[in-house]
């Protein structure tokens, strides 16, 4: 087992005895610490870190005693973090780690910044937007490459293009990947998405409206995705990967700056994951259809067939490219008020320093 080297440098000063355990939040208890937060103004864009050496802690220990990160199904890297307890066995008694469980990228960014988690994971699309409304954070390693979106319609749907949602309505939740997806197909289609009935559903409730027959057509989310094509005979009836921002870990600025110890700690988790999951596909693939409650063969679908974890993991040019195609359409549809913000927020949204950095040597078993 390999000890970080802070750890080792206080181990002598140390005088808890107790484990800490690792608690998960419900999602009432985010919900609400989530709606009281966002109650008050937020503040501009906050400083960026410094860096990501991760060497701000003294001799005592780490520079604070707990972490709060999320987990998602969305995410496997980070169900297969908490399942190994990598972050729980590094940090040992002197960190009181918490997950919270994402629903989906909107819920993500609002945990964020009401600031119940310190790390969450997101679309890339879901932290620009939330970046060019003044959320302060930073994207600071890049999880997966993904096919996690499309368009789904019911198995017995007559709707085979995009063109022919004209007038339909189309379950998607707001501020997450899949609707501006959404929006990405339409306007390849000629169409806005004022030629739509949107219904702001979350990811699940999408999913069940679709299968119910409540709504035309879903701008979809795996697993949930490949769960209702499989289970439900859903049909997939327009696939493109470049319309998939990649999967981007953040973090609030005000942690970074505070505590890049603990920032460099879970960066290293997720590049110690990333490589694990390589090694480990079949256990990957188990972990994943435990975490989400799905058949394995499903689960088998979305990390062999449509996420990619062979990627540079550093946030940098290729996540810039697909983002500054994504930003116009914040702004069409209203979600931003000026393109000048999300200039601003492509400057500023991606810190490289962790990512490059990475050791997932320091991370223990």
């Amino acid at each position: 087992m390999t000890i970080h080297p802070l750890r080792a440098a206080s181990a002598a000063l140390r005088t808890k005895t107790t484990l800490r355990s690792k608690p998960v939040l419900s999602l009432s208890a985010v919900a609400l610490a989530a709606t009281l937060a966002l109650t008050g103004c937020v503040a501009g864009e906050g400083s960026a870190a410094d860096s990501g050496s991760g060497t701000t802690g003294d001799a005592e220990g780490w520079s604070d005693d707990s972490l709060s990160i999320d987990f998602a199904t969305y995410n496997p890297l980070s169900l297969i973090i908490k399942d190994q307890g990598w972050l729980e066995s590094t940090l040992g008694d002197d960190v009181e780690v918490t997950w919270v469980q994402s629903a989906g990228s909107n819920k993500a960014n609002e945990a964020l910044r009401a600031g119940v988690v310190d790390v969450g994971s997101t679309a890339g699309s879901a932290a620009l937007l939330a970046k060019s409304n003044g959320s302060p954070i930073s994207s600071i390693y890049v999880y997966s490459q993904p096919e996690w979106a499309a368009i789904v319609v019911p198995a017995d749907s007559s709707i085979t293009s995009v063109a022919d949602l004209e007038g339909a309505s189309v379950a998607a939740t707001k501020g997450t990947d899949p609707y501006f997806f959404l929006l990405q197909a339409l306007d390849e289609a000629g169409l806005s998405v004022d030629d739509v009935e949107v219904q702001n559903l979350q990811h699940a409730d999408g999913k069940a409206a679709l299968e119910s027959g409540a709504v035309d057509g879903w701008a979809g989310l795996d697993p949930l995705m490949a769960t209702s094509e499989i289970e439900a005979g859903s049909k997939l009836i327009y696939r493109n990967v470049d319309f998939n921002t990649y999967g981007l870990l953040n973090a609030t600025d005000e942690f970074l700056t505070e505590n890049p110890d603990l920032a460099q700690v879970v960066v290293d988790a997720y590049e110690k994951a990333r490589l694990w999951v390589e090694e480990n596909p079949d256990e990957a693939v188990q972990i994943l259809a435990d975490a989400a409650g799905i058949d394995s063969a499903i689960a088998e679908k979305v990390l062999t067939e449509r996420t990619s974890f062979d990627i540079d993991p550093v946030p940098g040019d290729a996540q810039r490219k697909v983002l500054e195609v994504v930003g116009p359409f914040f702004v069409e549809a209203g979600d931003v008020d000026d393109q000048s913000q999300i200039d601003t927020a492509l400057d500023e949204l991606l810190d490289p320093s962790y990512a490059t950095a990475a050791d997932p040597s320091t991370i223990a078993d």
